[in-house]
């Protein structure tokens, strides 16, 4: 069985390189959806029967690992080095590092392999993470999904 958690966050960003106005500083608001799979728990009393698990629990590990430390700061390459040289000019400035350009497929690709983890730590091997989805607009997004 899967089930499926959204979250929104608000963030700004740039792509370097990019040929167009992407490589602008520009924000968006950002949807995630984080998809999980496991069995729904039968266990009589338990306080998740009848659930694969909390839709709160998700949540929380969404909240604390990625929309939270990503929400109203800017996601930056660290390779872009005159815009982050920038973002340090400003005090407790949010600004978020990546190896990588935060294009969507990016930054799904990062959520996944940090929520991965944490939804290990919790669930052990109850749950697994089978795809993170970025909203970067309602009409464009790009999916992780997890090794099989």
């Amino acid at each position: 069985m899967r089930i499926t958690r959204r979250l929104e966050f608000d963030a700004g960003h740039r792509i370097p390189n990019h040929a167009s106005l992407c490589r602008h500083l520009h924000g968006h608001r950002y949807a995630i959806e984080v998809t999980v799979s496991g069995p729904v728990v039968g266990t009589a009393g338990d306080a998740e029967q009848g659930m694969v698990a909390d839709f709160g629990g998700i949540k929380a590990l969404m909240n604390k690992h990625v929309v939270e430390p990503w929400d109203h700061a800017f996601l930056a390459y660290r390779n872009d080095t005159q815009l982050v040289s920038f973002l340090q000019t400003i005090p407790q400035h949010r600004t978020v590092l990546f190896e990588a350009p935060p294009t969507a497929e990016h930054l799904a690709q990062s959520a996944l392999n940090v929520l991965a983890q944490a939804l290990a730590e919790v669930y052990g091997s109850r749950l697994r993470i089978e795809q993170v989805r970025i909203y970067e607009t309602p009409n464009c997004w790009a999916d992780a999904s997890a090794a099989a």
